[in-house]
């Protein structure tokens, strides 16, 4: 196996893995599902000083966490222009030179994220590019919109191209312990999504305890979603490490009762390569090597891949570099 074949994009998981088809709600299992604050802290506060990589270690799962990352841009002015330039850098996230003394040939990002009015401009500008454009739905960030309207909204962003659709609970179902309510959203959502592959925020910085994020993670896959996701990026508080091992846990757990694999992905504040170095080894702790692959692993960011880019730098030439010389676009 090739260099450039191993970190080249993958298929969606519903092509690479037996999708999740979801089953019925267990809530015996649901109401089992627990989270212990303390013990939780005390995991996750050893692996920063304990899981450390250096030199041609760490320039591998740099490349490796670029092909993870889903390029990013929810601003409220992006013009198509912009896209274009985003989606440019998707196609080659690390300058030539420096991937050439790395020894690889080809790099590029798990997919391209936008809102729905963009996805038109990403489709295009990716064209024979096998990266795959994601789309932001369902009443993004806060999810309040008219049921049938969030609906409608998945439909029309798959109708325009979109092979990924990031949706968001309503969080209200998860503080007022409704999960039946949470579970047929996310079917009523899944079945929206046809063949597109669907990741669920359940934005948890707004769902109020531990306990919570794990009882949502397991609803939210009993409802067949693909992939379950931190955060929108706009709460407060978004992705963070106690609740990305809660969400894996839930995940490792699905996966030996189920036999299904559902992906994990951490979105809002990872900006620094050293961050993404923690998370892919928590998730190689927690999950094995299986999931260290971008059909079941992604990183939701934008900023975190002009520094990866700069660590790269360093690695090939001794030297850091300023940031705007790894521009996104």
């Amino acid at each position: 196996m090739t260099r450039e074949t191993r970190l080249s994009p993958m298929q969606l998981p519903q092509v690479t893995e037996p999708r999740n088809p979801g089953m019925e709600l267990d809530m015996g299992w649901v109401r089992r599902a627990q989270a212990n604050s303390s013990a939780i802290e005390r995991r996750v506060a050893t692996l920063p000083g304990r899981r450390s990589v250096k030199k041609d270690h760490q320039a591998a799962w740099l490349l490796r966490a670029i092909t993870c990352i889903d390029l990013t841009t929810l601003a409220g002015d992006d013009t198509t222009e912009r896209v274009r330039r985003l989606c440019a850098k998707g196609r080659h996230p690390v300058r030539a030179d420096l991937l050439q003394a790395l020894g690889f040939d080809r790099l590029s990002v798990a997919a391209i994220c936008v809102y729905h009015d963009m996805v038109a401009p990403a489709v295009a500008a990716l064209t024979g590019s096998g990266i795959p454009v994601a789309a932001v739905s369902t009443g993004f960030p806060a999810g309040l919109s008219p049921f049938h309207l969030r609906v409608a909204e998945i439909g029309e962003s798959v109708q325009a191209g979109a092979n990924e659709i990031d949706i968001v609970i309503s969080r209200r179902h998860v503080l007022s312990g409704d999960w039946q309510a949470l579970y047929d959203e996310m079917r009523a959502f899944r079945a929206a999504c046809g063949e597109a592959h669907v990741k669920a925020i359940l934005a948890t910085g707004e769902l109020g305890t531990l306990r919570n994020v794990a009882r949502a993670s397991l609803v939210c896959m009993m409802a067949g979603a693909d992939f379950i996701k931190t955060s929108t990026g706009k709460e407060s508080v978004n992705a963070t490490l106690p609740v990305s091992l809660v969400m894996i846990r839930a995940i490792r757990e699905y996966h030996e009762r189920t036999g299904y694999r559902v992906g994990y992905k951490p979105a809002g504040g990872i900006s620094k390569a050293k961050d993404a170095l923690v998370y892919l080894s928590l998730i190689k702790e927690e999950l094995g090597d299986r999931w260290l692959r971008p059909d079941l692993f992604r990183f939701g960011a934008s900023s975190l891949l002009g520094d990866i880019e700069r660590q790269l730098e360093h690695h090939v030439t001794g030297a850091y570099s300023a940031a705007h010389r790894h521009a996104l676009g």
